[in-house]
This record gives C-alpha cells, structure tokens and sequence, in this order.
C-alpha cells in the first residue's frame, strides 16, 4: 500500500510538472534539500527578490515558483491542494475562503497583529492600492481627474477620443478584479456610473494588470482602472507617458496574503517561507518592488480580512453581481 500511494503521487507530480503556467521558475535549484512548490498570482519579476533572499538564509532549500491567475490559484488548489505548500494571492476573498474551508495549515506560534491575519492561518503582507493610470498625451491641455466622478466626466466629455481606448479586468475572470469591484461598489454608487459610462465606450477587458499597463504604454488604450498599485509603480517606472493616479475619493487597497496548505508535503519548509513573508526586514524590502509592507504596529486602511469577505462569493450573490456588472460594462 505504501508503494501505491507513493506511486500515485509521484505519477501525480509528473503530471503537475506538465501543466500549464504563466512562469514556472526554481530558485536555488542546485540544493541538496526540500523543494518548496509556491502558487502565486504574483509575476515571478515582481517576487523574485524576495525568494532569493529567502534561499539565500536557507541554502539547502529550493523553490519551485508557479505563477497563474488569481481564479485558476483557488480551482487547483481546491482540486489538489497536496500539490501546493504555500500559496500567494492577491484574491483576498478567495484566499479567506480556501484558509475558512480548511485548506491552511495554521500556525499558531506566528505572531502577527489580529488585523493582518485570518485565524493563524492566513497571513498578510503587503498592502497595495487599486489606481488609475492614464497616458498623459491622452489628457493634454487637459485637467487630469482626481476622483472617478472627474474620470466620469472627462470621459463623457470626449468620447470619441476615448471610444475604445479605456480598460479594466474582466471581473468573470479574474479573482482580484471581482474583489476590487464588488469593495468598490460597496464603497460609492459611482462606481456602478462609471462602469457604465466604460462600458458606453466599449471597454477593452483584461486578465490582469500587467497586460493593462502594457497597452497602456503602447497607446492601444489611454485611461486604465482598478490597476494594482504594485504593478504599476513598476511598469510604469521610466514611462514619462504614463501617470499613476490614487483615486481622492476613497481608495481601494488589497493585502496580499500567503497561507501553508493543509496538506503540504513539507510543513516546516512551508511554514518558514511565510514567516519569511511576515518579517521583511529593510534591506529585503529595498530589492521587493512591491509597495507598502505591512506594518506591525499600525492597523492597515485596506480590505478588511474577515467574514464579509465571503459576502460576494455567495452562488446567489455573485451571479446577481455579475449580471449586473455585464448590463453596465457589456452593452452589445
């Protein structure tokens, strides 16, 4: 029996190792230890430093880092959370979700401030705005808003300038874009104005923020919302052409969380990994071009990380969200 189940997962991790990601990259592939296996929605550019210098206090470990969507983390983890040790996602609702499932492994030794933690099982560790970026040309002699109520109206002003050339996620398929939006429909009625007066210009639909940014910068769009803050400070770093926009209004602002499977292979490995995340210290940070990190002392202005969370991932309620998001951003 202990032959077959052996078997079984080593046919399993065969397969896994064939799947399909967005980056798959192995950090510190030469040591002689463990192999951590890490599923994150973050881009392998954006994290990497911070797995070398995880690798680097711990040498005789090794990384497998899977990068794929927000939605896609959730499914296979779900599907085969034995496959996973740690797992990284922006999706905080759908991240409170799996830890409230019993997906996570809670490590109750961790200290972290009750505001930045779910149960000791989920744990965050930065915190990061939802902005606006537009191409400046496309504002030219013009005032640059401030607030989506001003999006609102320059948008209105100029449509045939704009007709085509503003985007946003695709909340069907991406997690965090659901979460930004039904926070930002809780927070303000504009937000439901503005999606559609997007929608009245035929809003071009992404998966994530960094193929938003990228035809930012080649002119194909000209006004992109709900961008992670992270991404964007990075990609639009040397772009003269794009600007970065917090919303005076009121701001959306996610924390990025990790948690340890329940049925992580290596449990200690895993556990190390998060505590790595939860205690940065300056010089790590220095190399992370994530934004803010979270700070232990003072309570975050972010996306609280507790029961209302879960609020929208209700059957009922999130097929009524939805339909409702389709009538204003899809008007075909």
């Amino acid at each position: 029996m202990r032959y077959l189940v052996t078997l079984i997962l080593c046919l399993f991790a065969s397969g896994a190792g064939a799947q399909d990601w967005e980056d798959r990259q192995i950090f510190n592939e030469s040591a002689d230890g463990p192999r951590l296996r890490v599923i994150s929605s973050t881009d392998t550019a954006l994290f990497a430093p911070l797995i070398e210098d995880f690798v680097a206090q711990n040498p005789a470990i090794s990384v497998e880092y899977l990068v794929t969507g927000t939605a896609d983390i959730d499914r296979r983890v779900r599907a085969t959370p034995e496959a996973f040790d740690v797992v990284v996602s922006s999706a905080m609702d759908l991240q409170l979700k799996l830890a409230n499932d019993g997906y996570a492994l809670a490590l109750n030794d961790l200290p972290h401030p009750p505001w930045a933690q779910w149960h000791q099982s989920l744990f965050a560790f930065t915190s990061e705005p939802a902005t606006i970026v537009v191409n400046r040309t496309a504002f030219e002699g013009q005032p640059m808003p401030q607030t989506r109520q001003e999006l609102i109206e320059a948008l209105r002003a100029r449509p045939d300038d704009f007709r085509g050339k503003v985007g946003t996620y695709d909340v069907r398929q991406s997690g965090l874009g659901y979460l930004f939006a039904t926070q930002d429909a809780r927070a303000s009625e504009t937000y439901w104005r503005l999606m559609e007066v997007l929608g009245g210009l035929d809003v071009r639909l992404y998966c994530c923020s960094g193929d938003m940014i990228n035809d930012l910068a080649d002119g194909t769009i000209a006004v992109a919302y709900n961008v992670l803050g992270s991404y964007a400070a990075v990609r639009t770093e040397g772009k003269d052409a794009l600007q970065i926009i917090l919303p005076s209004d009121f701001q959306t602002t996610m924390m990025r969380t990790a948690m340890v499977t329940g049925k992580s292979r290596l449990p200690e490995e895993a556990e190390t990994f998060v505590r790595h995340l939860t205690t940065l210290n300056p010089e790590s940070m220095a190399a992370l071009p994530l934004l803010d990190t979270q700070d232990s002392t003072t309570e975050s202005a972010a996306i609280a990380l507790d029961p209302a969370l879960l609020t929208f991932l209700d059957t009922l309620k999130r097929r009524k969200f939805l339909s409702a998001w389709e009538s204003a951003a899809i008007q075909k």
